[in-house]
């Protein structure tokens, strides 16, 4: 989705099924206009100065419209709270320690994608 000034631009791996659902879901959110969405797998090089490609790929990253930059828990948090029907995951998010426990979720989950991904292509015949 081509944006000119995105709320947020959205970096995710586009090979992944579960990474590209979960963006499909996204971008069928209303507000998802105000935010950019950048398979990493298309790009040649780093999408941004401060991101490798491998990095990108690794993690979930959202450049802010300030120009930060967050991974992991807290990226995804950014996109719950830029849309409507999901501030609520945002305002939850919120309560003391939940960060931490996400971010440690986060972690645990992303050592096994790999084999996540390919028990959802056997699921969905991808």
């Amino acid at each position: 989705m081509e944006n000119s000034d995105p709320q947020l631009t959205i970096f995710y791996d586009g090979a992944c099924p579960l990474c590209s659902s979960e963006i499909k879901y996204y971008q069928g959110q209303h507000g998802s206009s105000s935010l950019a969405f950048v398979d990493v797998t298309t790009c040649g090089a780093a999408p941004r100065p401060d991101l490798t490609r491998e990095a990108a790929l690794r993690r979930l990253h959202v450049a802010r419209s300030d120009g930060t930059l967050v991974s992991g828990a807290r990226a995804f948090v950014s996109i719950w709270q830029a849309l409507p029907g999901l501030r609520w995951l945002a305002r939850l998010a919120a309560l003391p320690g939940m960060i931490h426990l996400l971010e440690f979720g986060y972690r645990l989950i992303l050592p096994i994608r790999p084999r996540l991904a390919q028990i959802w292509r056997r699921l969905h015949g991808r």
